[in-house]
Parts: structure tokens; sequence; C-alpha cells
């Protein structure tokens, strides 16, 4: 969340934020609630100080013997107009605060300019694009032929979109997961956790899902829990409400979690195979770090994830979104897609971004250093990567003429030694 006093000083900014990322906010109404509030607190501050000052006088005019009736009645008087313009005070905060909770993150200066996807930014590439000497299968037909994704009973089991993964497929889904968070752990610096996999609202709320896409979350009615779109959201909240010792600063944290999605705007869309399902699996990095490394730390947040990639040689590459196609929250992001020759289209693996202080404020994320006061910490999160769209791409970039699918050789020590997923009888 924004603070009053960044609206307050930079109405303009925040207005373009608010026109670029679509969002249903009147700044200039939002300013005039604050500018009520604070006429309003100028008030009660004033009636406080007469207060306390009318209240300093009894004693010497007790001493002195005089009558204290119309020093009293004054007290009363002033009390009562305090606990009035306290409850309207409390009254315009409230409006205020649930008018805030709609502002999004303003995009980094550095942020390209733009209004979708077509305008984002190609910043560098990776790999090279495979040659066949065959017609490319989709995964979807590879999957079926090589019996390592049920479609049809996973259908049966919970209704479209969703992959019943078996035998040499659950063993690979596994690889992956244990190959990432191995890397991240052991090479970049990240300490593994596993988090719950239901969160309450304010921890949705903290991280900015909600209030703005609740539409597209799974959600336990009768206890008012959610589950999961990605570990971002449990693993920010680790430190909700908290002020850490900023000599513990930055802190890396990666978790493996399923990730669960309803998409409401999104149905119709990609509806075959694994490009879209509203239950996958990701390995997510999260980083809380001091306001002064953040843009640096994102650099390396991204480079983490690009790892992956690069050891499962795949072609990938790496877009800078423009401000009209990041998210409510993100004021910087980049997305990672891998280059799938089966469907002949880019697919976002990654989507890594710097927060800044947004969800911070709303999570109450804090860290003192000795001596000083405590500072909003910049929280950053990236996909490590997500799975679904990360095995249709190995399945497809690595299939041969006669329907067997090449493992990558950095995922043979976890599957036990399997080279080659072959088609079965």
């Amino acid at each position: 969340m924004l603070s009053m006093d960044f609206i307050r000083a930079n109405p303009d900014k925040v207005k373009a934020a608010v026109r670029d990322k679509r969002a249903a906010v009147d700044v200039d109404a939002l300013l005039a609630l604050d500018a009520e509030r604070r006429a309003l607190l100028t008030q009660v501050e004033e009636l406080r100080s007469e207060h306390n000052a009318a209240s300093k006088a009894i004693g010497p005019k007790k001493k002195a013997g005089e009558d204290l009736a119309d020093s009293f009645r004054l007290l009363g008087e002033l009390s009562d107009r305090i606990k009035r313009l306290e409850a309207q005070l409390d009254a315009l905060t409230e409006k205020i605060n649930a008018v805030l909770i709609w502002v999004p993150n303003c995009p980094a200066d550095s942020a390209p300019p733009g209004a979708g996807p077509e305008d984002n930014v190609v910043r560098r590439t990776w790999g090279e694009r495979r040659v066949f000497d065959f017609e490319p299968r989709p995964h979807w037909d590879l999957a079926k032929s090589l019996g390592v994704i049920d479609f049809e009973r996973a259908a049966k089991l919970a209704g479209g979109g969703f992959a019943l993964y078996t035998g040499l497929g659950a063993r690979l889904e596994r690889a992956l997961i244990n190959f990432m968070l191995d890397l991240h752990t052991s090479e970049h610096g990240y300490v593994e956790v596993w988090p719950p996999k239901l969160v309450n609202r304010a921890s949705m709320t903290g991280t900015g899902q909600l209030p703005k896409m609740e539409e597209d979350m799974y959600r336990c009615e009768v206890d008012d829990l959610f589950l999961i779109p990605t570990a971002e959201v449990p693993v920010t909240n680790v430190h909700r409400e908290e002020v850490l010792d900023g000599a513990r600063l930055p802190l890396y944290y990666t978790a493996y979690t399923p990730c669960f999605r309803r998409e409401a705007g999104s149905y119709g869309k990609d509806t075959r195979g694994l490009i879209r399902v509203h239950e996958f699996d990701k390995v997510e990095l999260v980083k809380f770090v001091r306001p002064e490394t953040s843009y640096d730390e994102l650099e390396k947040l991204v480079a983490n994830a690009e790892a992956v990639i690069q050891r499962l040689g795949l072609e990938y590459r790496v877009l800078e979104l423009c401000r009209g196609d990041m998210s409510f929250a993100a004021a910087k992001c980049y997305d990672i897609e891998l280059w799938a020759p089966g469907v002949g289209r880019w697919l976002e693996v990654s989507s890594c971004s710097n927060f800044e202080d947004f969800q911070a404020r709303r999570a109450g994320i804090r860290f003192k250093d000795k001596g000083a006061k405590p500072r909003f910490v910049h929280t950053l999160n990236g996909s490590g990567v997500a799975l679904a769209r990360l095995v249709l791409t190995i399945l497809e970039v690595y299939q041969e003429a006669d329907g067997s699918v090449a493992v990558p050789a950095v995922l043979r020590p976890y599957m036990r030694g399997v080279e080659k997923l072959t088609p079965v009888a």
C-alpha cells in the first residue's frame, strides 16, 4: 500500500499508476478525504491542547480558593467535543483506508511505458532454438503416448484445467522440484521453508491479492481461508507485523508449494494440456531486503530463475514488463518465457518482481538498525520456476522422431538414472 504522505506529495504519479494499471480509484476524492481528515485532526489537537491547559489551571485555582464549577463545566464540554470529533476522525480514517487498499503500486521510473503485453520489452534471450527434422508434436499428444499425464482421468477427478501425473511423469515432476530446491538452497543462498497451503484473509491482503483478485481465488467459505495462488503469499507473510534486525538482511527464502487459481476471467482460453491449469506446482523465491539494495537484488533474483532454465538447456527470453502489464503490487517486473515448439508459442514460467515497500506497508514488515528508527523492508519474489509449463516445454523440446523424450542430463540423478521416456505399449 502507498502511504498518504506519498500520494499527497506525488498525486500525478499516483494518477498515472491508477491509469496504467486500470484501477478504479478516484485519487482526487481520496486527497479530499485526506484533507478533511487532516483539518479535523488539527481541530482535535487544538481542543486537546485547550483541554490540557484548562486541566492544569485547576490546581492554582483550587489553591486560591476559587469556584471551580465553570472550570469543570469547560473540561466536560471540551471532552465531549473531542470525543465527537475523534469518532468522526475514526470514521474518516476507515473510509480512507478502504480506498487506499485499492490504490496500485506506482511503477518504477525505469519501467517501460505501455498499455499491454505488446509493449513489453525483450531484454535478452538465451539458448538456440532446436531445428527438428520432423513435425514436433504438442505435449498433450506426447504425454498420452508416453503414459506420463492423464488429462481424461484428471477431468473425472476435478474437472477441466487439472492434470494427473502418472509413473515417470510423476517422477519427472518430483525430480524438477527437488532439482530446483537443491539449486536455490545450495548455490543461491536461499533457506527452504514448507509453508501452509491455506492462508487467512490478512495474508492475502498483505501481499496484494485481496481485495482486487478475490474472484480468481479458491476460498473455503466456512473458515474464510484461501488456497494459496502462489507461495509468495505465505512466505512473505512469515514476517508480517514484525520488526526485523537490520543486521540479518537480506533474507532469502525458497519454498515448493502447489498453487491454486480459479482464473475466473480466463475460461475458454488454452483449455488443452498444461498451458493454463487451475492447480500447478511451483518453486518460489522470496526476498526481504534493504530499500537501497532492492533493484540489485531484483537482477540477482532473475539470474537465479534463469539458472534453472539454463541447466535444463531450454531456450528462453527475458521480458521487462511495461507499466500497463504489471501486477497491481509490482513496481518493476521481469517475465521469463520458454519457447515451446510443439505449440509454437512463448510461455511464461517465471515472473520476478520488486514490490519496494508496497507489500511491507500492507503487512507491517519493518527492520531496524542499531540506534535508528524502524523502516519498511522491500520485498521481492519470483518463480524459480513454475512447473506445468516447464514440464510441457521439456516434453516438446526433447522429443524424438520415434515418440520418445530424452530426460535432460541434470535431472537424470533425480530420475534414478532414467535417460529417456518411451511410448507405452
